[in-house]
């Protein structure tokens, strides 16, 4: 009876055990370093071999077309907006050159045994170009060389930008680097992930680069390949040695490359020009967001009011939601500049619009401690907390915020009744 191993070689073939286990033998026509067949990478993809990795480097002169405006013009607008990214980095101190990056790996999902087998960087030159460099894992075995290479170019970033990197292009990066016992380059360097802020300014469902490129750049894309179908021509490619279906998988991620270094340049030069340069609600709202996390009240607050006048003749669910959440968000950034009447403004307008109920409680509550302590109109405060309880009750709200609202009308109660008993007017 022959062995398991036996059985298991009849299956997998002697060349592609050798050339999985350790780089592409010279049985696996056109995939060696230094081979030129039809199909061979160098003939196919244009790259050349750089100490053991495979490397596909384009530059797109500045004149180059990215949809409704230039490379050169996306270039010069990044280096005027650059001094904005620490407000969507985490405060982390982002500047130029910054480094774009993708991969294309041999799973969608990640997890375990997931591999990057492209990773594709991009920068802006100084002439205003766009270079991509893309490195290719052409023998499994070269891995490790390829790995230091991607090292040397995130390493000379001033900020790494990617598009849901960090939770997907990052940590397979990172475990192929732990695998090999190499330090992660990435793990001090600020790191841009566009998609959160992406999704927050123009797109909430289908927030693809492809996608947004279209809405914000106006590009479309020609024979692109379906991103699921990108692994499955890796493993053609490993099976044969024809680097031909990649063609389209490098040109893909080059694509990528382009639209997130847009994406970027758009969304920081919407920051850097402040409200004004908002398109619609959308993008207003989104903004002053930014601008509160960041503690800067007063660019948030023009944002937020930018976002009531751009929607006043709106109407719909959408539009509604948009101006509720303009106007919580302008009463709260209101209060944190101690400008009081002007957040109870906002409190009442939010309740008169209509909100979602919990919001509405928190406006009120907000007008019932506002009234009592900064209007001193104890009439109004009474109303107010009086509705408070009573809606904090029938929601069976938390037994602290019932709590809190069951003492604030019995204290205010209390002076109402010792400013009777002394003779005091009630305004």
């Amino acid at each position: 009876m022959s062995s398991l191993r036996d059985r298991l070689r009849e299956v997998i073939k002697p060349a592609d055990v050798r050339h999985v286990a350790s780089g592409f033998s010279r049985t696996v026509g056109g995939a060696a370093e230094g081979a030129g067949g039809a199909g061979s990478p160098e003939t196919v993809l244009g790259g050349e071999w750089r100490d053991g990795v495979f490397i596909v480097e384009r530059h797109a002169p500045p004149s180059s077309r990215c949809g409704r405006t230039t490379i050169g013009e996306l270039a010069a607008s990044l280096e005027t907006s650059v001094h904005e990214a620490p407000l969507i980095c985490g405060g982390a101190p982002a500047h130029l050159p910054f480094v774009f990056f993708d991969l294309e790996t041999t799973g969608l999902s990640g997890g375990a045994g997931t591999q990057a087998f492209l990773v594709g960087s991009g920068r802006f030159e100084e002439d205003g170009g766009f270079t991509t460099r893309q490195h290719l894992l052409v023998r499994h075995g070269d891995e490790d060389a390829m790995l230091h290479a991607v090292a040397d170019d995130l390493r000379r970033a001033g900020a790494l930008v990617s598009f849901n990197g960090k939770s997907f292009d990052a940590p397979i990066l990172e475990s192929r680097y732990l695998f090999h016992r190499l330090d992660w380059v990435a793990s001090e360097q600020p790191h841009i992930d566009v998609l959160h802020p992406a999704r927050r300014f123009w797109k909430e469902e289908e927030c693809s680069l492809v996608v947004l490129e279209q809405q914000v750049l106006g590009t479309w894309r020609e024979d692109d390949v379906p991103g699921f179908e990108i692994p499955s021509r890796y493993f053609q490619f490993v099976r044969s040695g024809d680097a031909r279906p990649l063609a389209t998988v490098l040109e893909h991620n080059r694509r990528d490359l382009i639209a997130l270094a847009g994406l970027t340049s758009r969304l920081l030069e919407i920051i850097a020009g402040g409200p004004d340069w908002a398109e619609n609600a959308r993008e207003a709202l989104a903004l002053g967001h930014v601008y509160a996390r960041a503690r800067d009240t007063a660019r948030a607050i023009d944002a937020f009011e930018r976002v009531l006048t751009l929607g006043a003749k709106k109407t719909g669910r959408r539009a509604a939601e948009l101006r509720a959440d303009a106007l919580r968000s302008l009463a709260l950034s209101y209060r944190r500049d101690r400008q009081y009447d002007q957040a109870a403004r906002c409190w009442i307008a939010l309740i008169e619009a209509g909100c979602a109920e919990h919001v509405e409680r928190e406006a009120i509550e907000a007008l019932a401690i506002h009234h009592e302590h900064r209007a001193r109109d104890l009439v109004s405060a009474k109303a107010f907390a009086t509705e408070n309880v009573a809606r904090t009750s029938a929601r069976l709200a938390p037994a602290k915020a019932t709590g809190e609202a069951q003492r604030r009308l019995a204290r205010i109660e209390r002076k109402i009744s010792e400013a009777e008993r002394l003779g005091g007017l009630l305004g």
